[in-house]
């Protein structure tokens, strides 16, 4: 009797040998198919060439640096030598110390806007100036020069030559002059809230800097705030507005905190100035104010409208 010889696994047939299915055969296939197609994305890859995406690059010219601010630059930082030394080589000495002070604050105090040269007012910039407008949504530009066109004939009153000549006649100031401006008001603001009312509470340092404001508005008085504070300054101690601008004293603030609360209140106060804003700490006619430790004679003669710490304040009849 001749012995059965056995089949491979996987193989099955009919009397209970191995047989391969169709399930085997297709899941062969789909094996077959995954590794050819992970072939070719091998060689797309590798043999494929690389497609570089073309950048457009502004046209931009760099200003010119300042050769005043070229050669600050070049000044040594620490010292004399300009050949650096290692950590720890270099000895901190107060000649060292103040050197490199001294070179901060220069370079800080550089304006590079101022300068740059400025541009000549033409009939393009100011034009400029109309189609920008500025705060508040009036424009300033516009507002400058219609005192000139409005007793023009109507035929005359578009931008001409003469218009623009009279604008620039008349105090036209460049945006770095404006801004220096600017900051000079709220310098002088900021020094008469803290002599005068360091020691106040912020309303009434704010009432203040309101009367200041009002003076400036009257026409009774200079036109600007620092007009207004250091107005008679030159006639001599005790002959000005406010005590401290005449006294004689030293007018630099002592007292860090204190200034630092007068520079951010004067900020406030004058952007309202500048847009026309109300102040709001006491009425608009409100033009004086004393300490309630003093009874001046023209006191009798105003109308006392608030009190408020340690001041009284006067409108006029």
């Amino acid at each position: 009797m001749k012995a059965r010889r056995k089949r491979p696994d996987g193989l099955r047939g009919k009397d209970g040998a191995l047989t391969q299915t169709w399930q085997v055969i297709a899941v062969r296939a789909v094996s077959h198919v995954l590794i050819l197609c992970a072939v070719a994305l091998v060689l797309f890859v590798t043999l494929a060439p690389a497609h570089a995406e073309a950048l457009r690059i502004a046209d931009v010219t760099p200003l010119d640096v300042p050769a005043d601010l070229a050669v600050l630059r070049a000044q040594p930082a620490l010292g004399a030598t300009a050949v650096p030394l290692e950590p720890g080589q270099q000895k901190l000495t107060e000649a060292l110390l103040s050197n490199y002070v001294a070179r901060q604050q220069a370079l800080r105090a550089f304006d590079v806007a101022a300068a740059l040269p400025q541009p000549e007012l033409n009939s393009e910039v100011l034009m400029g100036y109309i189609a920008r407008g500025s705060f508040g949504g009036s424009n300033g530009a516009l507002s400058a020069i219609d005192s000139f066109a409005a007793s023009s004939a109507p035929s005359e009153r578009a931008l001409n030559p003469s218009v623009l000549a009279a604008y620039i006649e008349s105090g036209y100031q460049t945006t770095g002059q404006r801004l220096d401006h600017a900051n000079t008001e709220r310098g002088c603001l900021a020094q008469a809230i803290y002599h005068e009312a360091r020691g106040e509470s912020e309303a009434g340092q704010l009432a203040v800097a309101n009367v200041i404001v009002n003076r400036a508005r009257s026409g009774k008085f200079p036109s600007t705030l620092c007009g207004v504070i250091y107005q008679n300054a030159n006639k001599g101690r005790y002959r000005c507005q406010f005590t401290f601008a005449c006294d004689g004293r030293d007018d630099a603030p002592g007292e860090r905190r204190a200034w630092a609360r007068s520079k951010d209140l004067a900020q406030q106060v004058y952007a309202e100035f500048a847009l026309g804003e109300n102040v709001g700490a006491v009425p608009g006619s409100t033009l004086y104010y004393h300490t309630t430790a003093v009874r001046p004679a023209w006191a009798n003669t105003y109308n006392a409208v608030a009190e408020i710490g340690s001041h009284i304040f006067y409108s006029p009849n």
